[in-house]
């Protein structure tokens, strides 16, 4: 059996093929001031979904009990990473101990005014804040974003200019989505700080550097497919 990667024919067909949501999508050059974000829910679903992050493909995580659903989109930072720097970070700023990242692509919620119908999509979104969030001792943060050119929410330039109505429907989220059937208050989790878009921007920086440590010579590996 010939070479897959240098037979020509395998490489056309392998056109076909979308690029794995994490690993595959560019963040951009705008990077951290306008970056792109991979959308795996929107507003309308009544159950969560999220990334099989071996596959790509986007899966039914848990069912909900309650009936809070997502306030915005929400899905995550491509070739991202929470890891030790972002960990670090959550510690310097939150002044406390032993905090790890969770080893996830880091989390984003996306404003707008639009309807958007399904996720599994990308979009250019402008970071203007975030969620500290502490799921146990591990830095979960939320960053906070509007989507680029909407009509309504473009005018926002930091979270602290947004209507607290809004800032509070997403922490109440944030706070409650994890609960299971039966397990509710067994999970300690908790948003320490709700910061601007400079610690939001630093938090980027430090998932986007985590993630080039954590996956070293991937980027070279895929170049070469």
């Amino acid at each position: 059996m010939g070479n897959k990667i240098n037979d020509p024919i395998a490489r056309l067909m392998g056109l076909r093929y979308k690029s794995h949501p994490w690993h595959g999508i560019e963040v951009g050059d705008g990077a951290p001031e306008v970056i792109t974000a991979f959308i795996e829910m929107v507003p309308t679903d009544t159950v969560k979904y999220e990334l099989d992050k071996v596959s790509g493909y986007i899966k039914i995580d848990r069912p909900q009990k309650y009936s809070n659903v997502v306030p915005a989109l929400y899905g995550f930072i491509p070739q991202s990473y929470c890891g030790d720097l972002v960990a670090e970070y959550a510690m310097q700023q939150s002044q406390r101990k032993e905090i790890m990242g969770d080893s996830d692509p880091l989390d984003i919620c996306v404003l707008t005014e639009r309807t958007i119908a399904h996720g599994d999509i990308i979009a250019r979104v402008r970071p203007i804040g975030g969620f500290r969030m502490l799921d146990g001792n591990e830095a979960d943060d939320k960053i906070i974003a509007v989507l680029k050119h909407d009509a309504t929410y473009n005018v926002y330039n930091d979270i602290s200019e947004l209507p607290h109505i809004v800032v509070d429907r997403l922490r109440h989220y944030f706070l409650t989505y994890k609960d299971m059937p039966g397990e509710e208050g067994q999970r300690k989790v908790e948003i320490t700080h709700v910061y601007g878009k400079e610690e939001a921007y630093e938090v980027i920086r430090r998932s986007l550097e985590d993630y080039k440590n954590h996956f070293e010579g991937l980027e070279d590996i895929l170049s070469r497919v």
